[in-house]
């Protein structure tokens, strides 16, 4: 199985994701997250997919988010507004994220990667 792994290079949790990843031989292609940032054909796929919260898929901590406001925005947006704003730019999306197959992993939970990958 060959993931899609979508990181921002300078995010030290995408690092600590990606070392993860091969430390324990997970093949993966890579993506740089702001310079090719998710279409929006592509997060409503993931939603649909895997059944996902789109709320999950926003970047809360990140400086954009923030001064965008969207905190007291968000909940009066349409879920489409929601993904034309996360396909807007790759630092507004949560990353790390894995996507393939049966499996999407966004933000990187150490524990609960391995146990989706099932790997030690």
């Amino acid at each position: 199985m060959k993931y899609l792994f979508l990181e921002y290079p300078k995010c030290s949790t995408c690092i600590k994701a990606k070392k993860m990843l091969d430390n324990n031989n997970i093949n993966y292609d890579k993506r740089n997250i702001v310079i090719e940032n998710p279409s929006t054909d592509e997060i409503s796929d993931w939603i649909v997919k895997y059944n996902l919260d789109i709320k999950k898929l926003f970047n809360t901590s990140g400086m954009l988010y923030k001064d965008m406001k969207l905190k007291d925005r968000i909940n009066d947006m349409s879920n489409k507004e929601k993904i034309e704003l996360l396909a807007s730019s790759g630092m507004l999306v949560k990353r790390p994220i894995l996507v393939g197959g049966e499996i999407f992993l966004n933000g990187f939970n150490e524990s609960k990667w391995k146990d989706k990958l099932k790997v030690k």
